[in-house]
């Protein structure tokens, strides 16, 4: 199995000096600019490991909450979760309503893939033979 690192970017064909400002800059600032983007990249490669973790950790809610008929969503704790992640975003200096935004978008895969993941734990369900309690 290959391990990517974060500061891969994961694709062979990847070119992080790719720019449509090359030639026309002075070759200071694009060097500034190309080293400012490499740290770009880096945080944008971690970004999609974290989110690969959180979607992996979300897979298994909604595993449990497929075996134990749980509804897909949790109003209240999606209500606080944005408040904490809006307080976060504060502290952080970081626009509030783009964090909630983007944990709103967050929310909605999250609450598709546990529906998707009811429908085929139900589907399975209704395959198995039924056992009849006089065997």
């Amino acid at each position: 199995m290959t391990q990517h690192t974060p500061s891969s970017p994961g694709s062979d064909d990847f070119d992080p000096s790719a720019s449509s400002l090359a030639g026309h800059v002075d070759q200071s600032v694009m060097a500034e600019l190309l080293s400012i983007r490499s740290s770009i990249d880096n945080i944008d490669a971690t970004l999609v490991y974290l989110l690969a973790e959180r979607f992996k950790a979300t897979q298994k809610v909604g595993f449990l909450k497929a075996t134990h008929r749980l509804p897909a969503g949790d109003p209240g704790r999606e209500a606080a979760q944005i408040a904490r992640l809006r307080r976060l975003a504060e502290d952080a200096h970081l626009d509030p309503a783009f964090a909630e935004k983007f944990l709103n978008f967050i929310i909605g895969e999250v609450i598709r893939h546990h529906e998707a993941i009811a429908e085929d734990h139900q589907a399975s369900s209704d395959q198995r033979p039924q056992t009849s309690a006089l065997a």
